[in-house]
This record gives structure tokens, C-alpha cells and sequence, in this order.
């Protein structure tokens, strides 16, 4: 990337927008109403907007290393919270993808300095699900299977939440998503959360 390139570019993508609409930058600065929060991975070929085909404005977006929903990341979960509870936006989605840098050196027996706290995450993962990804003898589709399981405990760490609880009595939607890269294709997990959390609902539904 030439980053000379930048401000040329960004000139050409203003003239473009103001000749599709003169009103646009008008229109983009009056305020944001996104009904989509984007949870994806830092990875650089998994640009949310690209994937989702959306405009700016349309998705709110976080993005961390193997897309992890942390209770102690205040990062994320104050992101969560001014998404659902100011902005009421009506989708929440949790996007992996395969071929996950974060997901392969999670699972590599080695000190990785600052970063082996974040990745003990998602070996608790792989502990939560070990006899099933155990079994399966092929690597890649092991460490493809790992990426749809971190999708679906991401997904549950985010109904964890009380007020997400809340806004989910009121029409608010959770979904797991993995992007495949070998493809280029979106893949919806179709994750059923009335029977994931069924064996934790005790502690962790707040609604009774």
C-alpha cells in the first residue's frame, strides 16, 4: 500500500460520493442509525464493510484479534453496551473466518509474551470442546472447526450480557457468521440460542 496514495484517493473518493450526491457529506455528518453491530477480527482481509456490502453508517464495528467477546474488555463491552442500549441497533453478529491467525498461535505451545492472556480465551475454547475437535484427525479442518466454535462461545459471551438479555426480549437478533476465505463465501451458523444457553440459563438469564 502507498501511503503517498492516500490522500489522492481519499479526494477521489469524495469527488465520487459529492457527484453521486451533493448532499452526502451533509447527510453522513447529522448523525449515525446503524442497525447492525459487526463483532469481527482484526485480520486485514476481513473488512466488515466489504463483506456486508454496507455504506458508511450502516454498521457499527469491533474488531479485535479472533473476534473475542471478553467480560473484563471494557474495549468491547463498552462498545456492546453503547450499540444495543444508545443506538438500539437490531443485529448483533459475531464473525469469524477461517484460516484465523489468531485461532492457529492460540493453539501453539509457545510463550507469546503480552499476548498468551488473549489467547487463553480461546484455548478455553478448545477446552469446552476438546473431545469433539479431538476427533477430528484432519489439522485444517480442526482449526476450521475451532473458528466456528469460538464464533458460537463469542456469541453466547455476548447473551451473557443482561442488557443484551433486555434488548432480545424486544426484537434484538444474535448471530454467528464465519467468513470463508478459501471461498470468499459468508457462512451463517444458524446458532440456536434457546438450546445453547439452555444448560446455563440458572446463572446466566437475568429475565426469570
Amino acid at each position: 500500500m502507498n501511503l503517498e496514495k492516500v490522500f489522492e484517493h481519499n479526494q477521489e473518493w469524495v469527488n465520487k460520493r459529492l457527484g453521486q450526491d451533493s448532499q452526502y457529506f451533509d447527510k453522513l455528518s447529522a448523525g449515525q442509525n446503524p442497525e447492525v453491530l459487526y463483532i469481527g477480527c482484526s485480520d486485514s482481509r476481513v473488512t466488515a464493510e466489504e463483506l456486508l456490502g454496507a455504506e458508511p453508517g450502516e454498521v457499527f464495528v469491533h474488531r479485535n484479534i479472533a473476534n473475542m467477546v471478553i467480560s473484563l474488555d471494557m474495549n468491547t463491552t463498552s462498545v456492546l453496551d453503547y450499540a444495543v442500549e444508545h443506538l438500539k441497533v437490531k443485529h448483533i453478529v459475531v464473525c469469524g473466518h477461517y484460516n484465523c491467525g489468531g485461532i492457529k498461535s492460540a493453539m501453539i505451545p509457545k510463550d507469546l509474551g503480552i499476548m498468551n492472556p488473549w489467547l487463553r480465551n480461546i484455548r478455553d475454547v478448545y477446552r469446552l470442546h476438546s473431545e469433539e475437535l479431538n476427533a477430528i484427525e484432519n489439522e485444517g479442518m480442526r482449526y476450521n472447526r475451532l473458528v466456528e466454535l469460538n464464533v458460537q462461545e463469542q456469541c453466547v459471551n455476548v447473551v451473557k450480557n443482561p442488557f443484551v438479555q433486555r434488548a432480545m426480549e424486544n426484537g434484538l437478533e444474535v448471530h454467528g457468521w464465519v467468513f470463508d476465505l478459501f471461498t470468499g463465501k459468508l457462512i451463517d451458523l444458524n446458532l440456536n440460542f434457546d438450546t445453547i444457553l439452555e444448560n446455563i440459563k440458572e446463572i446466566y438469564d437475568i429475565n426469570e
